[in-house]
């Protein structure tokens, strides 16, 4: 499989974790079952950055929750847990791309596939997040 772009790795990955927000299968299923369905693309950075989210799954929510205000996170709709998520681990775990850049493509996502108002809300609790370091 070709390499993929940074954001269509994004893409792939929110699309992972959202599944795995649902799904009773493991990480190992999630991704076999999408690249079976040759409809999401997985190559091996997204595949790291869908483990990597899984692994500090706890310390990043623990982040998230830091940042909400007058929030729970069982408010926040699972599109953007799974973006903020993402968000998080590559501010935190990573050192290859700019934190404006990934606040900038975790709100292009959430513009694609949340509702508006989540959009803004992530925007501000990736900025908060970044804001903070």
């Amino acid at each position: 499989m070709k390499k993929l772009t940074r954001h269509q790795m994004r893409e792939s990955v929110f699309c992972l974790l959202f599944e795995a927000s649902f799904s009773k299968e493991d990480e190992n299923s999630i991704l076999e079952t999408a690249r079976d369905s040759e409809i999401l693309l997985v190559d091996d950075a997204a595949e790291e950055m869908f483990r990597g989210v899984l692994l500090h799954k706890e310390e990043i929510d623990g982040i998230i929750q830091k940042h909400l205000v007058k929030w729970t996170m069982e408010r926040i709709s699972k599109v953007s847990l799974a973006i903020l998520r993402m968000g998080v681990y590559e501010i935190y775990y990573t050192d290859d791309v700019e934190n404006d850049i990934v606040v900038s493509e975790c709100v292009k996502l959430a513009s694609s596939f949340a509702y508006e108002d989540d959009v803004s809300f992530v925007n501000g609790i990736l900025g908060s997040v970044v804001r903070s370091l």
